[in-house]
């Protein structure tokens, strides 16, 4: 058994052998410099002598290392060796720094390289023209993806021969597939955007976003499902204060439930928006508007706790990052899944992060707060956003409600 815990047949190298002798250093310096610890580090350059080694006798230089044959080094390992995950977590650790340096070539994008061109192309433009925030561009693209993956190749000549035919009937099919009402509408909105943009730029002959039928629902026709003060609590609790990643998902948890911050806004903070003394925070919010918002005391203790105790030490500068080398900024997707984790340890049902901005609203409002008080906790642009929360104030819509015609029918 060696030090990363695998049951293998056959010695370690005690020293590297093979093509990948020059780089050993390389390695080395790269992961300490990104937080990996000592042991580690380690165990990735001994993983590294077993690939050099492998190379060697398959006589394979490094820019024939690609991901197919990584692969097949997996599996060769998994024939001698028990713990495949670690074998793994360590030679993904010694790829990743040998394909940052451009010594082992990169997977092709995924799904085709003309989809892929297209797609980066695109979300530039909604980057830099439409200001989108970058979980929304994440969206639009993947929303985009389904659409770009029917068309046949070539895609260029799909894209000039497109009609309005084919769009509807796409349009059609997948929004009678979809989860939700929500679901569906957003494919057609970003369906309509990546027209309008294909038009813009050349690269379809006509405009065809009224070919994208829309989905049938009613603005104000759903209420807002907050969540009672006791689930909140429960909420805040679930977090295991004795790890760091529980330290970091009460503080997560903590920014969203006090602050309604939306998920993806929480995953954007960085260590320059927390002004300490002025008692602020600034908020990247959506269109790429920065506001500041006061910072309650119980959401300072939380950020403060994490940041003084549990947060590593790395040169990121986003606030929430893993808990592992190599240290990331958290995404709009850890986020919620760092909220799906503490729901089921409170023993409630998979919810998502917006719950809690629609709770934090409810408890604004039902405390007797006007809804343009609450349309600026929650920072909406416009007053029709808001609108949906006048219909969980029960005590106002009772002086709207007229009394029931004595004799009527009931």
């Amino acid at each position: 058994m060696d030090a990363s815990g695998e049951r293998c047949r056959g010695p370690v190298p005690l020293v590297m052998t093979g093509s990948l002798v020059p780089y050993e250093l390389l390695v080395r310096t790269e992961l300490a410099s990104l937080g990996y610890a000592a042991a580690s580090v380690t165990d990735a350059v001994r993983m590294m002598r077993r690939l050099s080694a492998w190379m060697e006798r398959r006589e394979f230089a490094p820019a024939e290392l690609t991901p197919p044959r990584v692969e097949e080094f997996l599996a060769f390992r998994r024939a001698v060796c028990r713990s495949e995950p670690v074998a793994r977590r360590s030679l993904g650790a010694v790829i990743r720094v040998l394909r940052g340096s451009g010594i082992v070539p990169a997977p092709a994008p995924a799904g085709g390289g003309a989809v892929e061109e297209l797609l980066a192309d695109y979300g530039a433009y909604l980057r830099g023209e439409r200001g989108l925030a970058a979980e929304s561009v994440r969206c639009y693209c993947g929303q985009a993806r389904k659409f770009l993956a029917v068309l046949p190749d070539p895609l260029e000549e799909s894209l000039v021969r497109l009609d309005a035919a084919r769009v509807t009937a796409f349009m059609v099919r997948h929004t009678a597939d979809a989860d939700s009402v929500w679901s569906a509408k957003a494919l057609v909105t970003a369906v309509r955007s990546l027209l309008r943009y294909l038009h813009v730029d050349g690269r379809i002959p006509a405009s065809l976003t009224g070919a994208v039928p829309s989905v049938a629902g009613w603005r104000l026709g759903s209420l807002p499902r907050g969540l009672p003060p006791q689930e909140i609590s429960a909420l805040l609790a679930a977090p295991d204060l004795g790890t760091p990643a529980g330290r970091r998902d009460r503080a997560v948890l903590t920014v969203l439930a006090r602050l309604g911050l939306r998920g993806a806004e929480v995953a954007a903070l960085r260590l320059s928006d927390i002004d300490w003394h002025a008692g602020e925070i600034a908020v990247r919010g959506k269109g790429s508007r920065i506001e500041r918002l006061p910072l309650p005391a119980e959401v300072g203790e939380a950020l403060a706790g994490y940041l003084t105790g549990a947060r590593p030490r790395c040169s990121a500068t986003a606030v929430f990052v893993t808990v592992r080398a190599p240290y990331q900024a958290l995404t709009g997707t850890c986020i919620r899944a760092i909220m799906g984790r503490a729901c089921d340890r409170a023993g409630l049902p998979r919810l998502g992060a917006h719950r809690l901005r629609h709770s934090l609203a409810t408890a604004i409002l039902r405390a007797g707060a006007p809804l343009p008080e609450v349309g600026q906790v929650l920072r909406h642009r416009s007053q029709l956003s808001t609108a949906i929360y006048a219909k969980v104030d029960h005590a106002a819509l009772r002086t709207l409600a007229q009394p029931w015609p004595e004799g009527g029918a009931r």
